[in-house]
């Protein structure tokens, strides 16, 4: 929108008319480095006012690692022919007085992506996503389920719209209360709590994995130890 009037105006007329502030996705080309996968929220009369760059961009997917090499195995790697970057800043839009936690699709399955926002002080998040490139695949489900996880880890309802893809709108407990079929048009209306405490997870994010990680190695060293005392003790 920012690059094409013709698709500023038709996005310009849909938020007009709703009347609503409304979240855009766009791939972002800037003038120097890599394109973005970017958020934009829309206002009514206003137009664009906030961005979020998607932080966490997807190995072989939105980027290709190490292309060069990838590329004697595998003659397609060109087919994602320009990387994405990531971007910096924790996605919060203030939408309507709501403050909206933003994780662009494959960053539902990272801990911290989620995490941020709510930390940051959503009170709602949302998923959105375009899954067109997974076809009619379970990818979309597997995105749903780590949809769920994140609202009840952080007791927040989670919105998750997706272009092509199961949408859903999920309650802080995790059930779902509103869905979509695949590859259909429609639209989803809900009423859902608003939460700003926090729980746990929120609190703790990854200490508690990594003190469980700490002592599973450590149960291991002592294993191996062990071993390694009764090897020489029978020689």
């Amino acid at each position: 929108p920012y690059a094409n009037p013709d698709a500023a105006a038709v996005i310009e007329g849909a938020v007009d008319a709703v009347k609503a502030p409304t979240v855009v996705g766009a791939v972002i080309a800037p003038p120097t480095g890599k394109l973005r996968n970017t958020l934009i929220q829309w206002e009514p009369g206003r137009g664009p006012v906030a961005t979020y760059d998607k932080r966490h961009v997807q190995p072989f997917g939105e980027y290709i690692p190490m292309r060069s090499v990838v590329r004697l195995f595998n003659s397609n790697v060109d087919r994602v022919a320009r990387d994405f970057g990531p971007g910096t800043e924790v996605g919060v839009f203030d939408l309507a007085g709501t403050r909206v936690g933003l994780a662009t699709c494959y960053e539902a399955a990272f801990d911290w992506a989620v995490r941020d926002t709510v930390t940051h002080g959503a009170q709602l998040l949302t998923v959105p996503s375009n899954n067109a490139t997974f076809g009619r695949s379970e990818m979309t489900y597997q995105q749903l389920a780590m949809s769920r996880v994140r609202a009840v880890e952080h007791s927040r309802s989670v919105v998750v719209p997706v272009t092509s893809g199961v949408s859903a709108i999920i309650r802080p407990d995790g059930e779902i209360v509103s869905r979509t079929a695949m590859f259909t048009p429609d639209y989803l209306v809900e009423e859902v709590p608003l939460r700003s405490t926090r729980t746990p997870a929120t609190r703790l994010g990854t200490l508690p994995e990594a003190l469980l990680a700490a002592v599973a190695a450590a149960g291991l060293g002592w294993a191996a130890a062990r071993a390694v005392r009764a090897r020489r003790a029978r020689s």
